[in-house]
């Protein structure tokens, strides 16, 4: 085969490389996307029982809160030795929403030294999900509003656009 064959197959690699390189980089800058968690104790601790939310989703005082009061975790008893409780203490609050270098858009709307323990009460959540009808909610295979991979099928991969 010539090698002037073979420049049209090349020209149309190179492209579709181009592309996807670009679709990847715009979905990871999306008004919908919050980087997942990439920590190891984080990720077993946490996704052991439901998703491992996003640090950014919450400021640092949630966490701390939240960590502080792990032997009532919404109904359950989440409590951890002191060391794995420091580690992830420590590893939400650096990459909370309000942590330097950070910019989490799901904080709009919230006041200054606010510590809400539920994502699902953030007022640009409310905002984004008040279309969803209260029955959806309680659907057998949604479950609850926390329950964020019920629609958001990448949610785990930090995208939550409408899927």
């Amino acid at each position: 085969m010539k090698a002037t064959a073979l420049r049209p197959l090349a020209l149309g690699v190179a492209a579709l490389a181009v592309t996807v390189l670009l679709f990847g980089r715009a979905q990871a800058g999306d008004d919908d996307y919050y980087a997942p968690v990439t920590d190891a104790r984080t990720l077993q601790e946490c996704a052991s029982c439901h998703i491992a939310f996003p640090p950014s989703m919450l400021p640092a005082a949630s966490w701390k809160r939240m960590m502080g009061g792990l032997e009532n975790h919404f109904g359950d008893d989440a409590s951890l030795d002191a060391e794995t409780t420091a580690a992830i203490t420590r590893y939400l609050v650096d990459h909370a929403g309000d942590a330097p270098g950070q910019a989490s858009k799901l904080l709009r709307g919230l006041r200054a030294g606010d510590a809400p323990l539920r994502i699902t009460e953030l007022p640009k959540w409310v905002r984004e999900h008040d279309e969803v009808p209260r029955s959806d909610w309680t659907r057998k295979d949604v479950g609850s509003k926390a329950n964020c991979a019920a629609c958001h099928i990448d949610a785990e991969k930090g995208y939550f656009e409408d899927d």
